[in-house]
């Protein structure tokens, strides 16, 4: 079965195969990724799309696209910040951590790796338990805090060990291999030695990469025949074809002639650069071509040829600087283009925010109430709602003007917007069209709200009206309804409820606040003074 036949819980898992195992082949996985989300979208399934969508960003950073990478997975975070989904943003935070270390931002991919960890719940899968901590250790390698890298790779060992996941050793080599770049021999060796050993104890064969780097830190050891027989096992398991980029064979001749060059097999070594440089310029491998060319320089030295070993070592120095100028216009098109889409997201946030005020008074509109609303009747018990409505509007619109009558909504919205944020931080303010605005107390019984209301509706009768409305007053009617006033659970009901008791307002002399305590006993809070 494909993935465009797959009904949703298949997919989900085809996916969690990709999310969590090392896929050597980025362009297959591209494209396949690609097809779930397709799939998702017809099944109508977001949270499965968003899933594709981030899983495509990963494979194009791996491809070496970084820059479509971070132009992209803004919207991806954005989705998952929308529709709280925990997961989704713990990897999220995991790809844009990379991305930033891709870019040198050694801070900002901390800060990213930081998040992957902390978002991590008890429905992360044991994969992410354990590589989001070796990512978050490798991000402190690069802030250059090894000490608390060490801390974290410990941690993530542990947890791989308790759980016998074959993730522990793509953990080891990356641990391994940041010990050897940072100059601590000994160490390097101890982890790439449990690497080796962990292998052997669960019958799991290492995959090339990994014997590259124990090959690597042999050979920096000065263990030459050792590294030699690595590198020779991880040539072989190179030619399967079932781990490795054919990319990283280059790479691979390199650290052997690296291993034949300390054993003074200099013709072997000189054999498996000549192959290591066909590669490069076969496949236009600029980062492989720079460690050749070094290399090259190191064994003409090690001949006795210094002018050949001179020439090597400016060739070496040219490629490096050629390498890091298209490194740097590789991250600045990055860059660019992590600006534009930050503008861009900007923009849409201002868009959206606008289509979700009301124009004249600068309050909510009733897209917003449509958008908020719900969750707080949802999961609010204590929530209360009013309905305010100004009396008489209709005389100040035909005996003064429209004009004024947009003055007087616009300093009544200022008065409610004032007095609602002193009484609930956490309220708001809507204009649900024409005279009529919306109140929201969230957490607030109906009491404590309709005395609040009540204050307010005298602050508005009180405002110094006359120079705007000459001998016209302006005093507003008040409906309030409670969360348990409305028989269903909905907007409808709850709003329906505020509108009954703004009727009897009006219909009790106006200027007044009623709730559905007022109908059952007292007619009204106030009168007219």
């Amino acid at each position: 079965m494909n993935e465009r036949e797959m009904d949703a819980p298949t997919l989900s898992a085809v996916l969690l195969t990709i999310e969590d195992r090392r896929s050597w082949d980025a362009h297959f996985e591209l494209a396949r990724l690609t097809e779930i989300e397709q799939a998702a979208i017809r099944l109508g399934d977001e949270l499965l799309a968003a899933r594709a969508r981030l899983g495509q960003i990963n494979m194009r950073m791996r491809t070496g696209d970084v820059a479509a990478a971070a132009e992209q997975i803004w919207h991806v975070h954005q989705w998952a910040v929308d529709h709280d989904a925990h997961q989704l943003l713990a990897r999220t935070h995991l790809v844009w951590s990379s991305i930033h270390l891709h870019l040198g931002d050694a801070e900002q991919g901390l800060e990213h790796a930081v998040l992957a960890v902390e978002l991590l719940d008890d429905d992360a899968t044991e994969h992410m338990q354990i590589w989001h901590r070796t990512k978050l250790a490798d991000a402190l390698y690069f802030a250059d805090d090894m000490d608390a890298a060490r801390i974290r790779y410990a941690q993530a060992e542990e947890l791989a060990v308790s759980h016998g996941s074959p993730v522990l050793l793509c953990m080891l080599n990356n641990y391994a291999y940041v010990e050897s770049c940072t100059g601590n021999q000994q160490r390097a060796e101890d982890v790439a030695n449990r690497l080796q050993r962990l292998a052997g104890e669960w019958d799991i064969p290492l995959e090339p990469a990994f014997l590259d780097t124990i090959g690597s830190i042999q050979a920096a050891g000065g263990h030459f025949a050792a590294a030699e027989e690595s590198m020779r096992l991880c040539l072989e398991r190179h030619a399967e074809g079932k781990w490795d980029d054919a990319n990283d064979m280059a790479q691979y001749l390199v650290t052997l002639a690296q291993a034949q060059r300390g054993l003074g097999k200099y013709d072997l070594a000189q054999a498996s650069l000549d192959e290591a440089l066909r590669q490069c310029q076969e496949r236009d491998l600029g980062e492989s071509l720079v460690r050749m060319h070094q290399e090259q320089a190191e064994l003409h030295a090690a001949r006795g040829d210094f002018e050949a070993a001179f020439a090597a070592h400016k060739t070496f120095f040219e490629v490096y600087h050629q390498q890091q100028s298209l490194q740097r216009e590789a991250r600045a098109r990055t860059r660019q283009a992590m600006f534009e889409t930050a503008e861009a997201r900007q923009d849409a946030e201002r868009f959206r925010e606008q289509a979700r005020r009301d124009p004249l008074t600068g309050l909510h509109n009733r897209r917003y109430v449509d958008e908020r609303l719900p969750s707080l009747i949802r999961t609010d018990p204590a929530l209360t709602v009013a309905l305010v409505d100004l009396d008489h509007f209709k005389q100040i619109n035909d005996q003064l003007s429209h004009d004024v009558g947009d003055k007087v909504l616009v300093k009544v919205a200022q008065v409610l917007a004032r007095e609602v944020a002193a009484a609930c931080p956490d309220g708001f303010v809507a204009r649900m069209g024409g005279e009529e605005f919306l109140v929201v107390f969230p957490g607030t019984p109906v009491p404590r709200a309709t005395t609040w209301l009540d204050s307010i509706r005298r602050t508005i009768r009180n405002q110094h009206w006359s120079p705007l409305t000459r001998h016209l007053p302006v005093t507003v009617s008040i409906g309030v309804a409670g969360r348990g006033d409305a028989p269903d659970a909905g907007q409808a009901p709850l709003l329906s409820t505020a509108d009954s008791h703004l009727y009897a307002a009006k219909h009790g002399g106006r200027d007044r606040v009623v709730s559905a305590a007022d109908l059952r006993g007292y007619a009204g809070h106030a009168s007219a003074a």
